[in-house]
């Protein structure tokens, strides 16, 4: 590990500002739909309550666009990590401010402050020094346990850690960097990437980087169709983002990647439709593509049986509706056989872990990384703030 680690510090009786990603869906009530994101980062508080330490947890939550908005207030997060820790969270009005400082000031060993929604002030997003440095000012110690939001150069995640000696990283940093960055650069071969979703513009950059490190490269989901009408196939309704045909073409030339030779498609994205497996370069015109077709799926399974070390980002349809989840589904028990099988799998991207979920198997992986965004940068090669900043060993 490169980085300092919260290990590394001497914490005890001393109070450690912990960068979280407590950023969790909420239904209508304002109740917590899914608390995964907490969950991943008990064992770095927990870790700094044992060793003595006083945890003062900052996170962002949604988009207020720097104004306070209470349907994005962290006060339900509070309650639930009261839950979790069987412990009282002392919940802060703010995140800066005198009333901020006089709390943090009165903490003892044993308490855990949690602050508000550090987006609630436009100096967050805009990385102003002035505050991170009040930020800065309530503890001894900078964690940085929020790899979701490693990619943002925001106060809270970047602008702070200078104003410490030793910004280190927590358990979850640490696993995610060591997951992405020792496991891509030194990998078990063969090396198999699968990328997936609805759009090509926001993975070029991962195709590119990916390629001059992978033995096979298998695309899917929608951005199939950009690199089909590149082909000169005809594409029908399906998703296609035309301004990028000519790098698709590009990248065709490439013999690593394995576009899917058959689809299923529907006349229209929903539930219920008429659906039909077609050879990828006969799509009807008042049809669409939704999902990877029967042969693909037996040609991916083949790729995935040979292969020792997988990353997967992005799902192979729309897998959210049940008739079109099918080659997701496949890909997600091919990938968890490989892995019980002794191979090395990462997963990332909000869309692909879900898709574990949904089948039961986000288990059942190596990694399922935290990071949407940042796992994607990190998987184009791009030096994320939140992990530049942190202290070398």
């Amino acid at each position: 590990m490169a980085k300092f680690s919260v290990k590394d510090l001497a914490i005890n009786g001393k109070k450690v500002f912990v960068r979280v990603d407590f950023n969790v869906p909420f239904d209508e009530d304002m109740k917590i739909t899914d608390d995964t994101r907490i969950r991943s980062s008990l064992p770095t508080i927990k870790y700094i309550l044992e060793q003595g330490g006083i945890p003062v947890i900052a996170s962002h939550l949604g988009r207020p666009k720097g104004k306070v908005n209470p349907k994005m207030s962290l006060a339900p997060v509070a309650r639930r990590l009261t839950e979790l820790l069987h412990r009282k969270v002392i919940f802060a009005s703010d995140c800066v401010g005198d009333e901020v400082k006089k709390l943090a000031k009165g903490l003892k060993q044993g308490d855990i402050l949690l602050l508000e929604n550090t987006r609630f002030h436009p100096e967050e997003k805009n990385n102003d020094p002035n505050f991170s440095r009040e930020l800065a000012s309530l503890a001894d110690f900078y964690v940085n346990d929020a790899f979701g939001s490693a990619h943002r150069a925001h106060a809270s995640v970047a602008g702070i850690a200078s104003y410490f000696d030793e910004p280190a990283c927590g358990f979850l940093m640490e696993k995610e960097i060591e997951y992405l960055e020792d496991t891509l650069k030194n990998p078990q071969r063969p090396l198999l990437a699968i990328i997936g979703g609805a759009k090509v513009s926001t993975k070029i950059g991962v195709i590119k980087n990916l390629l001059n490190n992978v033995d096979n490269l298998v695309i899917g989901g929608g951005m199939c169709f950009t690199f089909y009408k590149a082909k000169g196939y005809n594409i029908g309704k399906s998703l296609c983002e035309d301004e990028f045909i000519d790098v698709a073409k590009e990248l065709l030339d490439n013999t690593k990647i394995y576009l899917p030779v058959d689809v299923l498609i529907a006349r229209a994205p929903e539930q219920g439709n008429l659906i039909e497996n077609v050879d990828a370069s006969v799509i009807p015109d008042d049809y669409c593509g939704v999902d990877i077709g029967e042969k693909a799926k037996q040609d991916i399974v083949e790729f995935i049986k040979k292969a020792k070390t997988i990353v997967w980002n992005g799902p192979m349809g729309i897998f959210e509706i049940d008739d079109f989840s099918k080659g997701t589904e496949a890909v997600a028990n091919a990938v968890a056989d490989a892995t019980a099988g002794g191979a090395i799998s990462i997963v990332g991207g909000g869309d692909t872990v879900a898709a574990l979920s949904k089948f039961d198997l986000r288990d059942k992986v190596s990694h399922a990384s935290t990071g949407g965004g940042a796992s994607l940068e990190y998987l184009e090669g791009k030096e994320l703030p939140g992990i530049k900043i942190l202290k070398e060993k």
